[in-house]
């Protein structure tokens, strides 16, 4: 049975950033990366908006907060460096309605807090210069957002891990795990690897992974399918950069939007729908025992009843295309429903708590010898360094 200082679990670019981090620092370990596909970063690390988040929407003083600031400029950094494109397109966040302005001014309150300086408020002549198709009373422009291909990026993480001496093994899917005090075994497809310490960034599956090694199932995962359009190439002049909405700040999804992509594809959305499995990507993708968890938790059910009206309305979107583009036209009215077709589609491994509630932060956790990324949606992939860092240095705290 091989034996390594570290294992982890995923091959997401979080447990790829994490890899390559401890390999940096201490190129001696013996690490090794289990993902179960057959290739890397299969779920959300390719299935994203690419955007690389500037840091505004997130609590002063949260792992969200303060990994996304510093893990956004070290990823650029990365990129740079590293001959990988990406584009600061930049965003304006758009109010529509003065019922929205208080809820603009604490994203801008929340900006500064964060140390995101870059940010201004400005006005509807403003918003026209920066995007000459869009509407609004009031936006915060974000100069310094940008877009990357996550996949590209995850794949050069990967080239670092393995050149450094790491090993990465696809079709691996652990399915048990015994620990000790000083190793945990792990049990996969390919045979059992033991391990010093093992480091579980298995996104859809975390919580599953995590009740492997004896930790609490809660938070539960929840996935939820976003489904996006994009549009005609003749019509991609409607959109330079990047357009939000001022996101309902009691809910952790930021409402359907529009992405310039570095390819310079325009993507409209994402919805946020119940997926019926782990990882449903399809409407019709449908895993009755997944489907079937999800329904049974009472904190699902305390959520449903708590957002019925949203959940409805963003089911109705997913299916009635007019309606999906009624909801982007309050923001480029000359959006037209023939201006659209079909895109691609992601799923967002979203932890819930036992009360109901969708948690909003990073979710990092240690039971004996295994740490736990137990929440990482958005912005994960533009935290990644970030977030390897912090596994890093709690490894090296042993």
């Amino acid at each position: 049975m091989p034996s390594y200082d570290v294992a982890i679990i995923g091959g997401g670019i979080v447990g790829l950033a994490a890899a390559r981090e401890i390999l940096q620092r201490a190129p001696q370990k013996r690490i090794v990366v289990l993902e179960k596909e057959s290739s890397i970063g299969r779920h959300q690390t390719s299935h994203n908006s690419g955007v690389i988040h500037s840091g505004i929407y997130y609590t002063p003083g949260s792992l969200k907060a303060r990994l996304c600031v510093t893990g956004s400029a070290s990823l650029m950094r990365y990129c740079e460096e590293g001959g990988i494109p990406f584009e600061r397109r930049g965003k304006v966040i758009v109010a529509t309605h003065e019922s929205e302005l208080p809820r603009l001014a604490e994203l801008h309150r929340r900006a500064m807090a964060n140390g995101v300086s870059d940010v201004e408020r400005i006005g509807p002549e403003r918003i026209r210069e920066i995007e000459p198709h869009a509407v609004g009373i009031q936006a915060l422009w974000s100069p310094n957002t940008a877009v990357v291909d996550f996949a590209r990026v995850a794949a050069v993480y990967a080239d670092d891990v393995t050149s450094s001496g790491g090993e990465i093994l696809t079709e691996r899917e652990v399915r048990g795990m015994r620990s000790s005090a000083t190793e945990s075994v792990l049990e996969t497809d390919g045979g059992d690897v033991a391990a010093r310490f093992v480091v579980a960034c298995a996104g859809l599956h975390a919580d599953r992974v995590a009740a492997m090694s004896g930790a609490s199932r809660s938070p539960h995962i929840v996935p939820f399918r976003g489904d996006y359009y994009v549009l005609r190439p003749e019509r991609e002049h409607l959109v330079r950069g990047l357009i939000y909405p001022v996101p309902d700040p009691t809910f952790p999804f930021l409402g359907v939007h529009f992405t310039r992509h570095i390819d310079d594809e325009v993507s409209l959305g994402p919805n946020a729908v119940l997926a019926f499995a782990r990882q449903g990507y399809r409407r019709t993708d449908f895993a009755p025992a997944d489907l079937l968890k999800v329904l049974l938790l009472g904190g699902f059910r305390r959520l449903a009843l708590r957002y019925w009206q949203v959940g409805v309305a963003e089911m109705w979107r997913d299916v009635n295309k007019s309606a999906f583009v009624k909801a982007l036209q309050r923001y480029v009215p000359e959006l037209q429903v023939s201006d659209v077709l079909p895109g691609p589609s992601g799923v967002r491994a979203q932890a819930l708590s036992d009360d109901g509630k969708l948690l909003d932060d990073f979710v990092v956790n240690r039971i004996g010898n295994v740490l736990h990324v137990r929440n990482a949606p958005s912005p994960a992939a533009t935290s990644s360094l970030a977030i390897g860092a912090l596994i890093a240095d709690a490894l090296a705290a042993e």
